[in-house]
């Protein structure tokens, strides 16, 4: 069969132009596509890598919190040791002074005495210019035999800016004038509460003790500062 058209060369360059856009449609959207799923791709990497960023920090913050409380134990443990170590020093120093004192006591370290004052502790009381005052005695003339007697102290200072001395009765107007008694085979601590008046600065502090007889007597001089801090030896009774 014959078909007869007639001819329209603008068909085929419309044709040919209707495949070419669509060509480029296609190519534009499948660009697009791409871009899409670059970014999110893209967008994907970035959040992993902030989680693992979000992650590190949280472990370097948690390793940094446990140094810390480590180095905070270590300088409480290092302050408990340096503590107890000066604790045990002052424990050994004591120890030590309480040897030499048993020693002297027993005649092992030293030549055989009379009366002899050993020492003297001053401690502040609650009350103002008020003072509880240690003496102790000792003697190691005789094993057994008593030493008695009577101790005073008296204490130099300055008062009014002139040099100036209190005697017992200043000090202890309410105790006996003679002194505190005494009477032990060892030794023994005297106990006494004295008073300074108001405006006296101490400096000194004289102990005279007198047991008379073959015993004799004992005078020793020591400073108010040193009396303040000296190291009081154990209690102790007096000896039967």
């Amino acid at each position: 069969m014959l078909v007869v058209r007639p001819h329209d060369p603008r068909r085929r360059w419309r044709l040919l132009l209707a495949i070419a856009v669509a060509w480029i449609a296609s190519l534009l959207l499948t660009l697009g596509a791409m871009q899409m799923m670059q970014g999110q791709i893209a967008h994907v990497v970035d959040h992993s890598e902030l989680i693992a960023a979000q992650k590190e920090i949280e472990t370097l913050r948690q390793n940094a919190a446990a140094l810390q409380r480590a180095e905070q134990v270590a300088r409480a443990a290092n302050s408990d040791l340096q503590q107890t170590l000066r604790d045990n020093r002052e424990q050994i120093a004591a120890l030590r002074a309480d040897l030499a004192f048993y020693s002297r006591l027993t005649g092992g370290a030293g030549r055989r005495e009379g009366l002899n004052v050993h020492g003297v502790h001053v401690q502040p009381s609650d009350s103002a210019r008020v003072y509880n005052v240690t003496i102790t005695l000792t003697q190691n003339l005789k094993s057994g035999q008593v030493a008695s007697g009577r101790v005073r102290i008296s204490v130099s200072g300055v008062r009014d800016g002139k040099l100036a001395t209190l005697g017992w009765s200043e000090l202890a107007p309410d105790q006996d004038a003679n002194g505190l008694a005494f009477s032990f085979k060892y030794f023994e601590q005297i106990r006494a509460t004295v008073m300074l008046p108001e405006g006296f600065t101490p400096n000194r502090v004289r102990v005279e003790a007198d047991a008379g007889g073959e015993m004799g007597r004992a005078e020793q001089d020591y400073a108010w500062s040193d009396a303040l801090t000296a190291q009081e030896v154990p209690d102790v009774q007096q000896q039967p």
